[in-house]
């Protein structure tokens, strides 16, 4: 992994990204694995493709530096398989959702950070 230094203001959304952010993660794949078996796939092949599908996408945000909205527009043929998925997502605020999600956790850690504080006085 990597160090990042951020301002003490800042370590609850960073909590909110990167603490809770596996967890975010694992819930897609989880949700694309069971597309995969409902599809007919095998719980085996559905996993290593599911893998295979986010360590790629990951690896090209990290190797071109290239915005993940932008990249996500070069695979996104109009009409095509992957626009009809992501209509699917932006009628149901997937984005919208994940957002909200991450401002949560992040105000559950400040929560929690007052909590502890009155603990420790």
């Amino acid at each position: 992994g990597i160090a990042v230094e951020v301002e003490e203001q800042h370590m609850n959304i960073v909590t909110g990204l990167s603490g809770s952010g596996p967890a975010y993660l694992y819930y897609v794949m989880e949700a694309m694995m069971q597309a995969a078996v409902e599809g007919g796939l095998t719980k085996e092949d559905a996993r290593d493709l599911t893998v295979q599908t986010v360590l790629g996408a990951a690896e090209m945000v990290r190797l071109t530096q290239e915005e993940p909205a932008e990249l996500r527009r070069k695979v996104t043929s109009p009409g095509g398989t992957t626009q009809a998925a992501l209509d699917v997502m932006n009628t149901h605020h997937v984005n919208k959702t994940i957002v909200s999600a991450v401002h949560r956790a992040a105000e559950r850690s400040q929560e929690m950070e007052h909590q502890i504080g009155r603990e420790i006085e």
